[in-house]
């Protein structure tokens, strides 16, 4: 039985599946100008302010994964989406404090913000009753500048270095390293920052080859983000109209 919160109306449905189409659209041709398979590429529908019906709407046109920046929004609509008997691939995608990694595994699939070694230990701690791994990207701080957030690269920072992080993710047991994401930093432009992220994610499989994922791009860059190797990208107002204005 569907949770009536989370009925779909018809006309936001066509609204979200032109959305979608275009979005696609834009995948598809940025992938054949980077001469990559567009089944390499994963959207991720962002879906921050936005109702859970409109995940259950986006779910019906195929959308398999959905990204939330804040736990305190993103619990409850896990629970509203679930009740519709929708269960997507969900993913974390905002900054997270350590109090709250309790929360977040208990619906997260993915997590794409570790960027302290603290951080990774306390999602170690919470995923001990889970029964299969999380997956975690780390976060990048593509112009080195930590304090807006990202792992540090090159850095022997015992708590922010991109290696030091990345290895406590690879070390717990119930964390699962898949990748790196990053934000280009404001002010740079999209190619420069995502140029930036390729040499990283260059020097970073070295080490760890298996942990393949980039997360990288959003409504208004992702095509660049795909040229220089994206494998997931996160669209919000591009899929689904402009936000709601936050209160």
């Amino acid at each position: 039985m569907t949770d009536s919160s989370a009925t779909v109306r018809p006309d936001r449905r066509a609204e979200l599946a032109n959305g979608l189409a275009r979005v696609r659209s834009r995948i598809d041709d940025a992938c054949a100008r980077a001469g990559r398979d567009p089944a390499e590429v994963t959207m991720i529908a962002v879906t921050k302010t936005y109702p859970a019906s409109d995940v259950v709407a986006l779910a019906g046109l195929g959308v398999a994964d959905v990204g939330e920046n804040r736990d305190q929004e993103a619990a409850g609509k896990v629970a509203e989406v679930a009740a519709a008997g929708v269960r997507p691939r969900w993913h974390f995608i905002g900054q997270l404090q350590r109090n709250k990694a309790r929360s977040v595994v208990r619906y997260a699939d993915v997590v794409h913000s570790v960027d302290s070694v603290r951080l990774a230990r306390a999602l170690a701690t919470a995923t001990a009753d889970r029964e299969v791994p999380l997956d975690v990207l780390v976060q990048v701080s593509v112009d080195g500048d930590g304090a807006r957030g990202g792992a540090l690269p090159g850095s022997a920072d015992p708590d922010a270095g991109l290696e030091p992080v990345a290895g406590a993710v690879a070390d717990a047991s119930g964390l699962r390293l898949v990748g790196l994401m990053a934000v280009a930093p404001l002010g740079w432009e999209p190619e420069r920052a995502f140029a930036r992220l390729a040499e990283v994610t260059g020097v970073f499989r070295t080490v760890h080859p298996g942990a393949t994922a980039l997360s990288a791009g959003m409504s208004g860059d992702f095509e660049i983000a795909i040229q220089y190797g994206a494998t997931h990208v996160r669209v919000g107002s591009a899929l689904l109209g402009m936000r709601p204005t936050l209160r």
